[in-house]
């Protein structure tokens, strides 16, 4: 079930009308409960199983690491809902990956071994919620919270369906309090839910899937060699189009939570208007960022022990955070090119302490940020490195046989939508939405607010996945 169908309005519906009913709150909890089965088991009933044994695992890792005394004992129990966790992950999301780099390992030392082909269906969002899992006992385990109360709120903050699947990764310490006590959304707060969840959806409707993806589909997923015009446009396509998908479903999932009186952090602050990548992953995927950053660059050394082991917990870091939206190489290379900038970010910064950059300079620090990261952005996208290869010999003039392949009308649509894209953001970069919305008038916010939800309803999609669903 995705958000962008009809079968989740009419859930959805169902869900708030349930939970503004005026029943106990432990009978309101376990109905959130259930919708949230429902709402999983629509991809693959078979899968909820696996939400079971993370829930159950991590509950009783938990309770185990509260009640031991010995540092072994307590690390016994970490480790037991970190390897729970991540085999299953391993298994589901990498046992084909790793297969199949196992036996090209094999081919290189001469054996001739060939790999059975194991056809693994990936688990909706199991990248998400493992994580969200594994905060929990490993806060615990670090002393940094204290177990849930009752195996339902455990349960509910596992499986809440607005952050299930596509985040925001959840930590318990933000999500557990919140189902201590009685919550419903009054009338302001359940408004400005449907208004957000109406602008996720038209950026993804409207805007990624309905103008964006085909051009990016026509250039990435073609044979043909592209030419400079024709690659370019492809590729800034793609970033607003992953830009409006991911963060069209942060957006959508935070209305959601708040339309039922529950609150999620941002997950996006206008990222392409960063200046330097610290601050651009202190803009994108901003939970993720925090998670990587606390459960793995600080274990890893962070910046306590020197300068080398600073820039191998970064590039550490950024390489599994690349793996970890996708078993193949080429994400492997997106993490490490973010990797190599954040390294060059913080030599520079070290080497020229002292220089203070004028207005010019930071523009021009902003338009360098935005055009690495879509030199990083095609390896996020092409299927293969051949596919990127194609599109490289595109970007840099290299394909001598290119042919034209996007039309005219494409070519003007991405232009107009990326350019208002990056110019909202870098209006919008010290801003909040909450803060311009609190200054326009309420006539004019329900009208912009109908036409959205017209031009969702007129774009006659086909209820497309969410690019991060695959993750």
């Amino acid at each position: 079930m995705v958000f962008n169908s009809l079968t989740f309005v009419v859930f959805f519906a169902c869900v708030l009308v349930l939970h503004h009913l005026p029943l106990p709150w432990r009978t309101r909890k376990i109905n959130l409960l259930i919708a949230s089965y429902l709402f999983y088991a629509a991809w693959n009933p078979p899968f909820v199983a696996l939400l079971w044994i993370s829930t159950v695992v991590d509950w009783y890792a938990a309770v185990g690491l509260a009640r031991a005394q010995r540092p072994s004992h307590r690390r016994a129990w970490m480790l037991l809902s970190v390897v729970a966790n991540l085999g299953m992950l391993a298994y589901f999301k990498y046992g084909g990956f790793l297969l199949e780099n196992f036996g090209a390992a094999l081919a290189l030392a001469g054996v001739d071994y060939r790999p059975p082909a194991l056809d693994i269906v990936l688990p909706v969002g199991i990248s998400f919620y493992t994580f969200a899992t594994m905060s929990y006992t490993l806060d615990i385990y670090l002393r940094r919270a204290e177990p849930a109360r009752n195996f339902l709120d455990y349960a509910l903050f596992v499986t809440f369906f607005p952050h299930l699947v596509a985040g925001p990764i959840m930590r318990p310490t933000e999500l557990v309090p919140q189902f201590e006590t009685p919550r419903r959304a009054s009338a302001n707060p359940l408004c400005f839910g449907l208004a957000l969840m109406t602008l996720g959806l038209f950026q993804k409707v409207v805007i990624a899937d309905g103008f964006l993806s085909g051009p990016v589909e026509e250039v990435y997923d073609g044979m043909q060699a592209p030419g400079v015009l024709d690659a370019w446009v492809a590729t800034l396509a793609f970033g607003g189009q992953i830009f409006c998908d991911f963060a069209g479903y942060s957006t959508a999932a935070i209305g959601a939570a708040m339309c039922l009186g529950f609150a999620m952090p941002d997950n996006f602050r206008f990222p392409y208007a960063a200046i330097g990548f610290s601050d651009f992953w202190r803009r994108w995927h901003i939970t993720l960022s925090a998670w990587l950053r606390d459960y793995l660059y600080i274990p890893l050394g962070g910046n306590r022990h020197g300068e080398a082991r600073t820039y191998f917990a970064l590039m550490a870091t950024m390489l599994l955070g690349g793996l970890w939206h996708g078993a193949s190489w080429t994400f492997a290379v997106w993490g490490g090119l973010h990797g190599l900038y954040l390294c060059a970010e913080r030599w520079l910064k070290k080497a020229f302490v002292n220089y203070v950059p004028g207005p010019l300079a930071l523009l021009g620090f902003g338009a360098l940020t935005y055009f690495l990261v879509h030199i990083a952005w095609v390896f996020f996208r092409a299927k293969t490195f051949g596919d990127a290869r194609r599109v490289f010999g595109g970007l840099f003039g290299l394909n001598a046989n290119a042919v034209p392949i996007l039309a005219a009308v494409d070519l003007i649509a991405v232009a107009t939508i990326v350019g208002g894209i990056v110019a909202t953001h870098w209006l919008m970069r010290a801003r909040t939405l909450e803060a311009l919305l609190a200054r326009v008038p309420a006539p004019a916010l329900t009208a912009i607010w109908a036409c959205l939800a017209f031009a969702i309803a007129i774009e006659q999609g086909e209820g497309s996945a969410f690019i991060y669903f695959q993750f």
